[in-house]
């Protein structure tokens, strides 16, 4: 997903709960191959909503902790936080429209 920063368990308060925007965080792991084909849709979404909402990934191999604070049993796992909580919850390699759907109702 080129567009989203990578982020880890050390910058996740900072770029995450403390964000001023909604942000979506993509947990993923290289070893997940529906998490690799969700990386160019998720880059299409965030395209489409601009600088309206911010996508950034979290490897949950290297990330554990993040990964266990908000309990990720599935990848590719989606969580959208707004104001410093967890909005949504999205798991598994959903398609496009659900994704958006699930986003603008938080808008």
């Amino acid at each position: 997903m080129s567009n989203a920063m990578d982020i880890n368990d050390s910058n996740f308060q900072g770029e995450v709960l403390e964000s001023s925007t909604p942000v979506v965080v993509d947990f993923w792991a290289p070893w997940c191959g529906p998490c690799r084909k969700l990386g160019p849709v998720l880059d299409e979404v965030a395209d489409e909503f601009g600088g309206k909402v911010k996508f950034v990934k979290l490897n949950t191999d290297e990330n554990i902790n993040t990964a266990k604070d908000y309990a990720i049993s599935g990848l590719p796992s989606l969580l959208m936080f707004k104001d410093g909580k967890a909005i949504e919850r999205m798991v598994g390699l959903l398609p496009k429209s659900t994704i958006v759907t699930n986003i603008e109702k938080h808008l």
